[in-house]
């Protein structure tokens, strides 16, 4: 009973099954010139085909990198420099947070955009404030409590300032690609973030989007890939199960994001049976697999190990955050205090799942937390 697809899923069949062709022939180094590495940039560019038709970007506008938090600072750290200032959100994901301080190192300066309570932006506040600055990077679809950003009305208000006036766009779209339709050109966007293994492939690969008119400056030196924006070997396996996950994706997006909804909103009747107090924090618009729940007087942790040795898998946040002593910087940030905020578990839901595993889940999370909840609380 697996709940914690917003960190990761089940490799795609489809995908397990093109990386294994494959491995029944000599990997290739894409960049090496005899008939294998040919094969190799082949399959190679055909997968950033698939990406790229994916948010309706130009092939060449694609640079792989290894995952999403590496794209994240690849963008932020690529297009700025000392004296730029840099406007982004308190709710994002670590990589972009630890990118606008490391930006800041470098003499950037930081801004942090006002958010209403449930951590949503509007366009005219991020106008006012950003407005000649260099870039605002804003993620769509927070990975912790499933709210979505309004990205399209912000790129166009920042689309409508004089040039010299307009920031770049830049969103970490991890959590948002499969499930939204994406098209860069009509997001305004000059930076956008993927995943692969969000997607249904391996882990270890992701994307970065980068405007074709947009200079870019690696954080990886030594070589030409990626057309110099990201040198190293790419890695072709990750490379292609993203690009069949990508295509994939585009076929069964309405109907893989209806049937997810619908499992969530059968998870959230079942908890309400005698899960009470709780809080819901996801609120519309939202991710259709996410729901985040806050179980008054206890204490998310515990309730996580109790739900695992009964075979659940869920979340108390962002894994890239697992292990640290704070509560959720999310929550703090939306104004929740600590007791509030360690509360919080969050139950992440993929198109593997079906109604009789939502049941059992649930049953067994209702368990959990009346069990908790006689001895008193969680400590």
């Amino acid at each position: 009973m697996y709940l914690d697809h917003n960190a990761g899923g089940r490799i795609r069949a489809e995908v397990a099954a093109a990386i294994t062709d494959w491995l029944q022939q000599p990997v290739a180094n894409p960049s090496s010139l005899h008939a294998a590495g040919r094969r190799a940039r082949d399959a190679m560019e055909e997968a950033r085909d698939e990406v790229a038709r994916l948010i309706r970007a130009a092939p060449g506008e694609i640079v792989f990198t290894s995952s999403g938090s590496e794209a994240n600072g690849l963008a932020i750290l690529g297009v700025t420099q000392p004296g730029d200032a840099v406007f982004s959100t308190a709710i994002e994901h670590a990589s972009v947070l630890g990118a606008v301080s490391a930006a800041e190192g470098l003499g950037c300066i930081p801004g942090w955009l006002p958010m209403d309570a449930h951590g949503r932006v509007t366009p005219e506040a991020v106008v006012s404030m950003a407005s000649g600055a260099r870039l605002v990077s804003l993620g769509w679809g927070n990975g912790e409590t499933g709210i979505l950003q309004p990205l399209a009305a912000v790129g166009a208000a920042l689309g409508s300032l004089p040039p010299d006036e307009r920031p770049l766009l830049h969103s970490d779209a991890v959590q948002v690609v499969g499930y939204e339709e994406i098209d860069v050109g009509s997001l305004q966007v000059d930076l956008l973030t993927l995943s692969g293994h969000k997607l249904g492939a391996p882990p270890g690969i992701g994307a970065l989007f980068v405007r074709r008119d947009l200079t870019l400056m690696p954080r990886v030196h030594g070589g030409s890939q990626e057309r110099e924006r990201r040198a190293g070997t790419e890695n072709l396996l990750g490379i292609i199960g993203f690009g069949v996950a990508a295509k994939l994706a585009r076929e069964d997006r309405l109907e893989r994001v209806s049937r997810i909804r619908l499992l969530r909103e059968r998870l959230w009747t079942v908890l309400q049976e005698n899960c009470r107090p709780m809080v819901r924090y996801d609120h519309e618009p939202s991710l259709p697999g996410t729901l985040s729940v806050g179980f008054t007087g206890l204490r998310g942790d515990a309730l996580l190990v109790a739900l695992d040795a009964v075979g659940v898998a869920a979340s108390n946040g962002s894994a890239c955050a697992a292990g640290a002593p704070e509560p959720s910087h999310v929550l703090r940030a939306l104004g929740h205090d600590d007791d509030a905020a360690r509360s919080v578990l969050r139950f992440s839901l993929g198109s593997d799942l079906d109604s009789d595993a939502i049941d059992r889940a649930g049953a067994a999370i209702r368990q959990v937390v009346a069990d908790a909840r006689s001895r008193g609380g969680c400590a």
